[in-house]
């Protein structure tokens, strides 16, 4: 027998991803996510088959919706260069500080994965698209660098790869502080002075 119509794959995988971007895959148990969609078990793996299929659609959804949104900031054409980067860190920021009022940090599907190896390891679907999502977020960090250079609002000889690099190794430094209970008024302050180098 199917499962029942009233079953929502989307609203479970946004569950899903919302638990695992706080507490990593290992941490998550599949009772946790259960409570989070609303679901019982055999709904979930009905759907999903296993706790690994969950997390491997889940992540997909994660990335392409964060993909989204950091385009909408970084490729936006009627901002300066710095200012597009700017903008991207006051939302990681602003992130924190909302799930901070909620209890708890915002997390990272992302970050949680590129920290547990064996994931990778474990079903090469994770590791395609860890891969494509650091890609094209190098790309469209990459683009706004260059951007400002254009414009003057960073430093014209600032390399567009190494600045990328530095806004990800920054933006995903304040992701791992925050667990750590760190405010968002401080967040905000490292985030800017991570940035200050590539400042025009």
């Amino acid at each position: 027998m199917g499962r029942p119509r009233s079953f929502d794959e989307t609203a479970a995988l946004d569950a899903a991803a919302a638990e695992f971007r706080i507490h990593g895959f290992a941490d998550t148990s599949t009772e946790q996510l259960c409570e989070a969609a609303g679901v019982r078990r055999s709904s979930l793996y009905n759907a999903f088959i296993s706790k690994d299929e969950l997390f491997v659609r889940a992540l997909e959804r994660y990335v392409a919706g964060f993909r989204e949104c950091r385009a909408q900031v970084l490729a936006d054409d009627r901002l300066s260069g710095a200012e597009r980067l700017r903008g991207l860190m006051e939302g990681v920021v602003e992130e924190e500080r909302a799930a901070r009022e909620r209890g708890h940090a915002a997390g990272c599907m992302v970050v949680h994965s590129m920290m547990t190896p064996d994931l990778r390891e474990r079903d090469e679907r994770v590791a395609r698209i860890l891969d494509r999502n650091l890609r094209e977020h190098l790309d469209l960090l990459e683009g706004a660098i260059r951007a400002g250079r254009l414009d003057g609002s960073i430093r014209a000889d600032a390399d567009p790869h190494e600045g990328a690099l530095l806004v990800m190794t920054v933006i995903s430094g304040l992701r791992v502080t925050a667990q750590a209970g760190v405010e968002s008024g401080l967040l905000r302050r490292i985030a800017l002075d991570g940035l200050r180098s590539l400042l025009g």
